[in-house]
Formats: structure tokens, sequence, C-alpha cells
């Protein structure tokens, strides 16, 4: 990530169903870029349909990078992931091609782009933390968070026990606030630039309605009834994904299909407004209306402005 680089580094961020896949798309075309996968849960191989990965028809020979890495039983850090996706900007860049970076975990954007270096771990205290949450569940340690660093736990979604053990190992060795290790908005690389896709509520509540339906009618029970028989329920990692657990109690009996399509429409809409929340904050993101007719002309303009 030098300053020696030629090409700018470039990511579309924005909730989920806001059309950051198709304006990703339509900008690599246009500035000769390559997608670099930011989603966590689409670096798993099988997780195609509940992640919306784009097929391969439809990526419109644009390459892509940074998906279907890793078995479904196998855990992910974002540390980990950071190594991984600063490799390919730096290869992409290599080649004189522009890097560009689209995907729903904001946290996984901001390793990449950021200053950003991660606190050690201690397994005695995960393995604690971790024999805490099978006990007493994610809410209950999501409170403790609350209480610990009310800062992370708006940040952290409360069934979400992975990261929410993270927390509070973070809490527990560092002795400082989990959000006191987040970076600084300071870019690794100055010739960075975050184009976000701007939408209001009223009209992405009923696209993220819609997206979730054309899931389960594409056949996403039959894709987590596979990925189960894979070791789905083992994966540290990926069984924490949206709709994934839905379904999984769905087919384990604890749940009717149809709650389970409502569970996962209000779980993405909670997920989407955290990461709303979260690039809001980020003052360096050149908003562009998700439906302007020059969304395209006005993303190549910010892009050209940050490789001056």
């Amino acid at each position: 990530m030098s300053s020696e680089d030629p090409r700018p580094i470039v990511a579309v961020v924005g909730a989920t169903a806001a059309g950051k896949s198709g304006l990703s798309l339509d900008l690599a075309e246009r500035i000769h870029g390559e997608i670099v996968n930011t989603d966590a849960m689409q670096v798993y191989r099988g997780m195609d349909i509940g992640t919306a990965k784009l097929p391969v028809a439809e990526r419109r020979g644009v390459p892509h990078h940074l998906l279907d890495l890793l078995d479904v039983t196998e855990p992910l850090t974002v540390a980990e992931f950071q190594g991984w996706a600063r490799a390919a900007v730096a290869e992409i860049r290599g080649r004189g091609r522009t890097p560009v970076l689209v995907g729903g975990s904001a946290l996984y954007t901001r390793a990449v782009l950021d200053r950003f270096e991660f606190p050690g771990t201690d397994a005695g205290v995960r393995r604690e933390l971790e024999a805490e949450l099978a006990r007493v569940g994610a809410a209950a340690l999501h409170r403790r968070l609350a209480e610990a660093d009310p800062d992370a736990a708006a940040q952290i979604l409360p069934d979400n026990g992975r990261r929410i053990v993270r927390a509070l190992e973070v809490v527990r060795i560092t002795g400082r606030p989990f959000s006191a290790t987040l970076p600084e908005h300071e870019y690794a690389d100055p010739r960075s630039i975050q184009i976000g896709v701007d939408i209001d509520r009223p009209t992405l509540d009923p696209r993220i309605e819609q997206r979730v339906q054309e899931m389960f009618d594409a056949g996403f029970v039959d894709e987590v009834r596979r990925l189960l028989d894979a070791g789905l329920a083992d994966g540290r990692t990926a069984r924490t994904a949206i709709g994934y657990r839905e379904v999984t109690a769905y087919l384990s009996g604890e749940t009717s299909l149809e709650r389970a399509v409502e569970a996962t429409t209000t779980a993405t809409r909670r997920f989407s407004r955290r990461q709303d929340s979260w690039f809001r904050k980020d003052p360096r993101v050149v908003w562009i209306p998700w439906d302007a007719p020059d969304r395209l002309d006005r993303a190549v303009a910010a892009v050209d402005t940050a490789a001056r």
C-alpha cells in the first residue's frame, strides 16, 4: 500500500440492497478496475444465494478477488482478511489496474483502507468467553458489553456472538474499550476514495424485503441444507451469517418457514441500519444518490480527484 502505487484504491460502500454491486461493476468497467470482495461471508464457498454473491455470468467479465476461499467450517478473522485484501490490492495495482472494493462488512473495508492495527488475542480468555456465550447466550453478553463499552455495543448486533466475544476479549486484555482500538479516519494510502450509495430508508426497506423473498424463491433453504451437511453448524464464523442461522432454526424445527423469512428480513434491515450508521460517521465518504442518472459520472469524478 505504498505511495508509489500509481492507481487509487476505490471502495463502494453503503447499506445492503442499496445497489453497491451494480455501481461497482459500472465503475470497474469505466476505470479499468477489478473487484475486491469485502463481504466477510462471500469468502465462503457455497454461501452464494444468502450472501447475494454475483454469479460468474453476471460479473460482466470483470475479475473478482477474495470470493470462495474458505470452507464453512473454517474461521475467519479481520486481521487475516486484511492481509489477503491488501495483497490483492497491491497485485492489482502492480498490473496498472484499479482495485474496487465492494461488500457489506464495514469493519473489513476499514481494515483494508485505514491504518489499522489489531489487538492481540488470549486463548484462555477467548475460551472462557465462548463457554459463557454457549451457557447464557449472545444477548446477555451484549448487555455486558453495553455496560463496558457502549460505543462498541452500538455497532455490534445483539445476536452476533462471535463479535461480542471478541470485543469483550479486547476489553479484558487491554483494559480499554474495544471501540478505542478502532482506527482513526486515516487512510493507509492517501490515494483512497470511498463512494457511498445514498438511499433513503422508505425506499430501502421494501428492496430488502424483495431481496430476501427472492433468496428463498431461488433455493436458499436447499443451500443451507447442503451447507449444514458440509459442517456449517460447526463453523465459528460462517454459521453467524444473517439468513443462514434463521434457516438453520427452520430446518431444525425451531420455527416455521414463514417466520424464518420474516426473521431474515428483520435482521437484514437491522444490519443495514448499522451499516448506514457506520459509514455516515466517516466524513471521507462521497455520497451519491442511488438513483442519480449521472451517478457513474459522479463516481468517476471522485476517483479522478483521489488519483491526483
